[in-house]
């Protein structure tokens, strides 16, 4: 390792994962969506930083964490761009772009108040329409939302 990357304190990740491009107006509930506020790993978080795609960005440094894929599937609905970055010695290991899966399962809140999902303990699970513009359809009483109509349980 480079003397340089010992020195950067706060930017320098030895392991963990790096959440970046994520539109700033959603970085706090990308946070609240991981549960992030909960963990005791080492976190920095970075508020409306300059980026040429986005205009303000956020970006998320989690040391020695690894988000398994129903994690970052939270993400996706309401980042769905983002950036994965794998670090391990420093290095980045694997870099991948999150999308919408297939299926939400448990991650969204039914939008009709007569769906089963929300008179009965059972949880949800809503089919993706169309991934670009995250329309998502409930499998049991066939409502469908828009990303802007979309409630995050």
């Amino acid at each position: 390792m480079s003397k340089k990357k010992q020195e950067l304190q706060v930017a320098a990740l030895e392991n963990g994962t790096v959440i970046d491009h994520i539109p700033s107006e959603n970085l706090f509930t990308v946070v609240s969506l991981l549960g992030l506020e909960h963990m005791g790993n080492n976190i920095t978080i970075g508020f409306n930083l300059k980026s040429k795609k986005l205009g303000k960005k956020g970006i998320i440094k989690i040391a020695d964490k690894f988000f398994c894929d129903e994690e970052i599937n939270r993400i996706a609905v309401v980042a769905p761009f983002v950036k994965l970055n794998i670090i391990r010695d420093y290095e980045v290991v694997e870099k991948r772009e999150v999308s919408l899966p297939d299926e939400l399962r448990g991650i969204v809140k039914c939008a009709n108040p007569n769906c089963i999902t929300n008179n009965e303990p059972m949880p949800t699970l809503f089919h993706v329409v169309d991934k670009d513009k995250c329309v998502i359809r409930c499998c049991y009483c066939e409502k469908e939302q828009t990303r802007d109509e979309i409630e995050i349980i």
